[in-house]
């Protein structure tokens, strides 16, 4: 029914592009008359609303964060790279295109993708000890604020990101790189889609344990400002955001 819904809502909003359509078909059928190879007609779908859309919109929280963590990585060239929670169809695809990595989420994934290798774990539990300074550099890209609301069939823990936070510092050797973006804004918790984190509260927790390399933040417009100074008076403020997307880059200590 829903998807019946949403087709009737297409057809109804595409009615502009009608005209164009209905020429083009004709146009088309005049061609099939006349060619020397057959390709018949299937099923008609129509597809209304492409003609005056953009091809992709290079903004945004995922499109800015995904891009500038996998172009780091190319730079930094670690060792062992291993990811906690990202998005498998955009960060880690872009990582894996030039490199292998390592796919930590407590969610079952196929494990037959080349340069990819799954691993599911609940990084809200113990730690397995196999996995104790393990990697030299480690991402969690727009996932901490996840942890522990149920969304994505985990337990509900209320400071299930202080216990994630925990086990990527355990899992990360010394003197690697943390790469992790989170929503910053107002502190807050929106049941249960996410936690948004003031910056002054994430440095705090960041201040006995790494070395901020590079601090970066996608405002509310979806732009990006990359490697930004860190100060009292734009903390106070949140950068300016209600639900922007904070992005460190860290070394552990």
């Amino acid at each position: 029914m829903k998807q019946q819904l949403q087709t009737i809502y297409n057809l109804l909003t595409g009615l502009p592009s009608w005209p164009a359509y209905l020429r083009d078909l004709r146009t088309l059928k005049s061609q099939q008359a006349s060619a020397t190879k057959e390709f018949p007609l299937g099923e008609y779908k129509p597809c209304l609303h492409e003609r005056s859309s953009e091809n992709g919109s290079p903004n945004g929280h995922y499109f800015h964060q995904d891009l500038l963590v996998a172009q780091r990585i190319f730079l930094n060239g670690p060792k062992t790279h291993v990811d906690v929670g990202s998005r498998v169809d955009g960060f880690v695809a872009h990582v894996a295109s030039f490199r292998p990595i390592e796919v930590i989420d407590i969610r079952p994934q196929p494990n037959a993708t080349r340069n990819i290798r799954f691993i599911q774990a609940d990084l809200m539990s113990s730690l397995d000890q196999k996995f104790v300074d393990y990697c030299d550099s480690l991402s969690c890209l727009h996932a901490l604020e996840h942890f522990g609301l149920g969304r994505y069939g985990d337990p509900i823990q209320y400071d299930g990101y202080q216990l994630g936070l925990d086990n990527l510092w355990k899992t990360l050797k010394r003197g690697g790189k943390l790469y992790l973006s989170v929503p910053i804004g107002p502190q807050r918790i929106e049941f249960n889609a996410h936690r948004v984190f003031s910056v002054s509260w994430l440095l705090e927790c960041f201040t006995l344990q790494y070395k901020i390399d590079h601090f970066s933040f996608v405002d509310d417009q979806g732009d990006l400002h990359e490697n930004v100074a860190i100060s009292a008076a734009e903390m106070a403020n949140q950068y300016g955001c209600w639900y922007g997307c904070g992005i460190f880059e860290m070394t552990k200590t």
